[in-house]
């Protein structure tokens, strides 16, 4: 039985009934005042409102109530006999992507609202996108306004199926469908009578029975400093030479007698003792618990600084990758910015070295071109940080891989950005329980060739696959088809003869950095079997280890996916020679490892990799 508290952030375009839906909980879970209902009712009748509007209940703002719209975030709290939520309210204008950010940060479930009128909206797109990217793994998409449609099966089924193809591009995989009607309750706590056909929870009981345990991170222990307890005014002896660290438990678990290391000093000791916000001894900690630990020992360890175990530390760097949601219409990030960036409880001072691209979130498509990043825009930046940042991705800790940017003249928040990981051109990354550390010789190399269809997604594993063996000591070095072509194979086309050439000019230079003691990343259509086979060969001749791995998606959704629209101009005769389509791909027929899109996202693909190297 669910039992611990739940974060849950609403999202969705506007009108979309994301501030009645909340009402509606919290009006039939009994958890408003008489005199607020009261309240609600008058105002709702002075407005010549047929009923109460719940959305008063969270709208508090007099701008809110009189454009009928969310503009700040709201927080509201209620509990039902098995659980307890704490709900944010988010706006679902464009205009507060900002605030809405801030509201989902913290969430364990997204609920997006689609009305079901309108059906998937552009601010429905861009919600689901910014919940995959904040790392929220529950989403539940509640079709509202379903008396609208005349409680309709087939419109659900229509909107659920056109979600779950747009999902399909995201980082999600737990999406439930409830199909509701918040203004007038069904669905909500109890099931609907207007809809019989449908046989699914309703959102409440959904919301009590939600899984969110296994969603954190027990394994990596990080436990960020935020105050040195020293109550040298006691009297009591024992008290009076008392040392404990204070602070809020990012990951992981400590209990009594665990080894730690104070990073960023490095010096080793054990927990002595961890004291509750009662001041009662407890046997162990988790993430969120706020505690206080004591060592044995008396190490020089204040705030800023970071305990976790020897044997597991996060990336200690100063160049850092991120993305970036820009916060604020008075000034741009671009190039050469410089910040005051809060990170877990250490601040530094940051800038910007780079601006990779701006993202567009409602077609995902990428501006390699941008130049700056203004109000609610995001994109992905290099940052160089005056002092080493203590820090792992964003999707592996939501705490130490997140941090804000402060403008140093206003002092005020200016962005929030998520760590992707260490820059991977950086010399001066710490890399810590890898094999072999920057700069030193692997002991054997060896090249991962990914192949598949165009748009399967091959890139993208690629570039985290990349990430993940330097963040893991293991030198390697990404050969991307695209990039090749404007270099080393820029004299070739695209017809058989080519392609072959090609896959073995990109093989031979694979063979190259196996042999240095590197990790190659191959990532190439490379269409026909017999070239594939002809680079293995050589691997193998020459002692090096060659995997296989192919990116088994399906064409129709490479062609969903296909930013170009290559895959329409080839079935409709503009273009031809077109592998899979008018130009033969022969899948691999004894690959190594074999990734589909059910087995998750690229970060998934790329630790399915790591696990067959056995890194």
């Amino acid at each position: 039985m669910a039992s611990q508290l739940l974060h849950v952030a609403t999202a969705g375009s506007v009108d979309d009934g994301k501030s009645t839906l909340i009402g509606r909980l919290l009006y039939d879970s009994k958890a408003i005042f008489e005199d607020q209902l009261a309240a609600v009712e008058r105002v709702s009748a002075e407005r010549g409102d047929e009923h109460a509007d719940l959305a008063l209940l969270t709208d508090g703002l007099r701008a809110e109530r009189e454009q009928g719209i969310t503009i700040d975030v709201a927080y509201r709290y209620f509990a039902t006999p098995k659980r307890k939520f704490i709900i944010a309210d988010t706006p679902g204008h464009e205009q507060y992507t900002r605030n809405m950010v801030t509201g989902a940060s913290t969430a364990d479930l997204a609920l997006i609202l689609v009305d079901a009128r309108k059906g998937i909206l552009e601010q429905t797109r861009r919600h689901s996108f910014i919940a995959s990217l904040l790392g929220i793994p529950h989403i539940v998409l509640c079709i509202n306004k379903m008396d609208l449609v005349g409680w309709s099966q087939d419109r659900f089924e229509e909107i659920a199926e056109e979600f779950r193809q747009f999902a399909m591009k995201l980082d999600i995989h737990d999406i439930v469908f409830i199909p509701v009607s918040a203004l007038l309750g069904d669905n909500i706590v109890s099931r609907s009578t207007n809809m019989a056909w449908y046989d699914g929870q309703s959102l409440i009981h959904h919301l009590e029975h939600a899984v969110v345990s296994s969603d954190r991170n027990l394994i990596d222990s990080r436990f960020p400093v935020q105050y040195v307890i020293r109550p040298q005014q006691q009297s009591d002896s024992v008290l009076h030479d008392f040392r404990g660290y204070a602070g809020t438990v990012a990951g992981g678990v400590f209990k009594p007698g665990d080894e730690v290391v104070a990073l960023p000093g490095g010096f080793t000791s054990k927990v002595k003792a961890i004291w509750g916000p009662g001041g009662e001894p407890i046997e162990d900690a988790f993430a969120p618990a706020a505690v206080c630990i004591e060592l044995t020992d008396n190490l020089d360890v204040g705030r800023g600084d970071l305990l976790c175990r020897p044997n597991n530390r996060p990336l200690v760097g100063r160049e850092i990758d991120a993305m970036v949601c820009w916060f604020t219409d008075v000034s741009t990030l671009s190039e050469d910015s410089r910040f005051t960036m809060l990170h877990t409880t250490r601040s530094t001072r940051a800038q910007v070295t780079r601006l990779d691209y701006r993202l567009d979130v409602n077609t995902l498509h990428r501006d390699l071109d941008a130049k700056s990043l203004g109000l609610n825009q995001i994109g992905r930046v290099q940052l160089r940080v005056q002092q080493p940042l203590l820090f792992d991705p964003y999707r592996k800790n939501r705490t130490t891989g997140s941090f804000v940017l402060v403008d140093e003249a206003t002092n005020n928040t200016v962005a929030a950005g998520m760590i992707t990981g260490p820059t991977i051109a950086a010399s001066n990354v710490v890399w810590h329980g890898g094999v072999v550390s920057r700069g030193e010789r692997a002991t054997k190399g060896a090249t991962v060739w990914l192949t598949g269809l165009s748009a399967s997604g091959k890139s993208s594993v690629a570039v985290e696959l990349e990430r993940l063996l330097v963040a893991g000591g293991h030198p390697a070095y990404r050969l991307d088809g695209d990039n090749l072509r404007h270099g080393l194979n820029a004299d070739l086309g695209f017809g058989p003869s080519d392609r072959s050439e090609n896959v073995r000019r990109v093989g031979a230079v694979a063979q190259l950095l196996a042999d240095a003691g590197m990790i190659a990343v191959a990532s190439l259509i490379s269409p026909y079997a017999v070239d594939r086979d002809r680079v293995r060969a050589a691997h193998e001749a020459a002692g090096l280890e060659f995997v296989e791995v192919f990116i088994d998606t399906p064409i129709e959704l490479c062609a969903q996916r296909d930013p170009k629209g290559m895959y329409a101009k080839a079935w409709a005769g503009e273009i031809k020679g077109f592998t899979g389509v008018d130009d033969p791909y022969e899948a691999p027929r004894r690959p190594e490892v074999v990734l589909r899109p059910i087995d998750g996202g690229p970060m998934e693909h790329a630790k399915r990799i790591m696990e067959f190297l056995n890194l």
